[in-house]
């Protein structure tokens, strides 16, 4: 009798830690809520509108590098200006189409740049239409009927944590958001925290400051920091479920089951 009500309890406890056991890894495979952005959008068939941020134009500071081309009627006019832009190239942290981040015009210290023929421009300060504005008044004088197109060569995002590609990203448009950055990276692992993720920029007066964002909601489509700046940062962190959701974890587990399954086989067996 005595062995009888051992088994018995032991059986009970077997059950309640299997329960226990399969409840667990039901839990940890996360519900696929947690994974889906801008929820509270409407789910209706018929056209929503929706508010985005609003979209500033990035200016030129020292240090930035500008991809400078001006064509003429002419093509050999202006090939000593258009050739230290270098080639456009697909480096490993670069998004197709983007340029050479180590080709183009240094902006200086002073916001000057030095451009043969043309002499030294300040464009600091300035958006890359008005910077264009600026170049092709000058131009004007020493070619005919020029054109003249302005890009930032190291506008540069960097997106890092729980993505599937996380690097430094140098993006040929400066209209970049956030799903674009995250499209860039691959868009979050199914362990990325989408309710709390952080972005990292340079205030105006270049001190680094922080905010997190809630990507399950639609308000961060209407966020301030919807559109990304030229070297914003980007970090998702993991959910407390990856650490329990690895394969080791997962093996260990299993391994765990199987031996309880295989010690109560053999206590009913033979007890």
């Amino acid at each position: 009798m005595i062995i009888k009500h051992l088994y018995m309890e032991n059986n009970r406890y077997f059950i309640a830690l299997i329960v226990a056991l399969f409840g667990f890894m039901l839990c940890s495979c996360g519900s696929t809520k947690k994974l889906i952005y801008a929820q509270d959008v409407s789910q209706a068939s018929t056209p929503t509108s929706l508010a985005l941020g609003n979209y500033t134009e990035p200016v030129i500071q020292p240090d930035d590098i500008l991809a400078i081309n001006i064509n003429t009627t002419d093509p050999n006019a202006t090939l000593s200006i258009n050739n230290k832009n270098g080639v456009y190239a697909n480096g490993g942290t670069s998004t197709n189409g983007s340029s050479n981040p180590l080709a183009g015009y240094l902006v200086a210290k002073d916001g000057n740049v030095d451009i043969p023929v043309l002499g030294t421009v300040k464009l600091a300060g300035l958006t890359t239409f008005e910077a264009r504005k600026t170049l092709k008044a000058i131009a004007k004088k020493s070619f005919e009927n020029p054109t003249v197109d302005v890009r930032f060569s190291n506008f540069k995002i960097t997106v890092l944590g729980e993505v599937n590609h996380p690097a430094a990203y140098i993006v040929p448009n400066e209209q970049v958001t956030i799903l674009d950055a995250l499209g860039y990276a691959g868009d979050l692992t199914i362990y990325g925290r989408r309710t709390n993720v952080l972005l990292i920029r340079k205030n105006a007066n270049g001190n680094d400051f922080s905010v997190r964002l809630d990507m399950t909601r639609k308000e961060f489509l209407n966020s301030p920091y919807y559109y990304l700046k030229q070297n914003d940062v980007l970090y998702v962190e993991p959910l407390k479920t990856k650490v329990l959701n690895n394969d080791n974890n997962l093996v260990k587990y299993l391994s765990l089951a199987a031996t309880l399954l295989t010690a109560a086989i053999f206590a009913k067996r033979y007890l």
